[in-house]
């Protein structure tokens, strides 16, 4: 899944598992109990999204914590 638009959108629940997502948008996505273990070049703002009970591992911190210039080893 590339380049596509979440803008606005309703995922609960969905599924992104196992998914490369280069140049998705999520903005002001609501993302609760959505599924993000092992997806790859994601980047998701906290602030702008709802992801309350998401599912990450901690790889895909960087994707939820880029913003914020932290560097995570």
């Amino acid at each position: 899944m590339r380049e596509a638009s979440f803008t606005q959108a309703d995922v609960s629940g969905g599924s992104f598992r196992d998914s490369d997502l280069t140049g998705v948008i999520f903005d002001r996505t609501v993302l609760e109990k959505a599924d993000f273990r092992n997806a790859q070049n994601f980047s998701i703002d906290p602030e702008l999204n709802r992801i309350k009970g998401a599912f990450f591992d901690l790889d895909g911190l960087p994707g939820l914590l880029g913003k914020y210039g932290i560097k995570i080893g």
